[in-house]
C-alpha cells in the first residue's frame, strides 16, 4: 500500500527518513500530534484550498482515532474550519475514508509524477517509485488509513475504487520497467510477474515498518527493498 514519501533518493541514509520532504509538508505526513489550526470565522477557506485542508485534517485524525471514534468535529477542529464546511465536503461519515483515500492517493500520484519527471534515468525512477510506496516510519499517517479503509466493508462501488487505487500502482512501477528494459537499463523480466512479486514484497515490508519490527530500527527498509529489485533488474554480465 503506497504511501507518503518523496524527494530526491537519498541511498546513503541509513534510518527510515522521518525527515525527507513530501506531503508531510503539505500537512499529511506529519505526526498524530501536530497542532491544530485555530478557526477563524472571518477567513473561511473555499474551493481547493479548503477541500485540501480537510482532507489533509481527515487523514490525521484517522490516523490518531480510528474509524469508531472519529466525528466530523474533531476534523473541523484539526483543519481549522467549521463542522459545516466539513459537512459540506464530506456528506456523509460512512463515504469519508474511502473520499479521503482517493483524494490522498491523487495527490500522491501527483507527487510522484513531478519527481519521476525530472529523474535521470529508469533507475532514478524506481528509487522513487519505492519511496513513495513504503511508509517512512511507524505512524506513517498515509498507511493507516490504508489500514483503516481496507479493514471496512464495502459495496461493489467502493471495491471497484479501491481495485483502481491499487492497479493504478502496478500500472506505474510496469511502466519504469517497460522503459528501463528498452533502454537495456534493466534485465528482460516478465513486467506482470515481476510487479506482483515487487509489490507483495513492498507490502510486506511496509507491514513490518508500520507494526515496528526491530529489524528497520537500525537499516533502511528502503535500501533493503531497492537492492533486492535491482538484483533481479540487473541485465547480464553487468556488474
Amino acid at each position: 500500500m503506497p504511501t507518503s514519501e518523496t524527494g530526491r533518493a537519498r541511498p546513503d541514509r541509513l534510518l527510515p527518513s522521518e525527515d525527507v520532504i513530501g506531503p508531510a509538508d503539505a500537512g499529511t505526513g506529519a505526526s498524530s500530534s501536530v497542532e491544530r489550526t485555530p478557526i477563524d470565522r472571518k477567513r473561511q477557506p473555499s474551493g481547493d484550498e479548503a477541500r485540501g485542508r480537510a482532507m489533509r485534517a481527515a487523514i490525521a485524525v484517522i490516523a490518531e482515532k480510528g474509524t469508531a471514534a472519529l466525528r466530523m468535529s474533531d476534523i473541523a477542529e484539526r483543519a481549522g474550519m467549521s463542522t459545516g464546511h466539513i459537512l459540506y465536503h464530506f456528506g456523509k461519515k460512512d463515504r469519508l475514508l474511502l473520499e479521503v483515500l482517493v483524494w490522498s492517493q491523487a495527490d500522491l500520484w501527483t507527487r510522484f509524477r513531478q519527481a519521476a519527471d525530472q529523474a535521470a534515468s529508469p533507475a532514478e525512477k524506481l528509487d522513487l517509485f519505492v519511496r513513495f510506496y513504503l511508509p517512512r516510519h511507524q505512524g506513517d499517517e498515509r498507511y493507516a488509513l490504508w489500514t483503516q479503509v481496507l479493514a471496512q466493508r464495502h459495496d461493489e462501488a467502493g471495491r471497484r475504487v479501491l481495485t483502481e487505487l491499487l492497479d493504478g500502482w502496478d500500472e506505474r512501477l510496469e511502466a519504469i520497467l517497460r522503459e528501463g528494459r528498452e533502454l537495456g537499463h534493466f534485465a528482460d523480466v516478465d513486467l506482470p510477474e515481476f510487479t506482483i512479486r515487487a509489490v507483495a514484497m513492498l507490502s510486506g515490508l511496509a507491514e513490518d515498518v508500520m507494526f515496528g519490527r526491530s529489524r528497520w530500527q537500525h537499516t533502511s527498509v528502503h535500501a533493503f527493498a531497492l537492492s533486492a529489485l535491482e538484483r533481479e533488474l540487473r541485465p547480464t554480465g553487468r556488474a
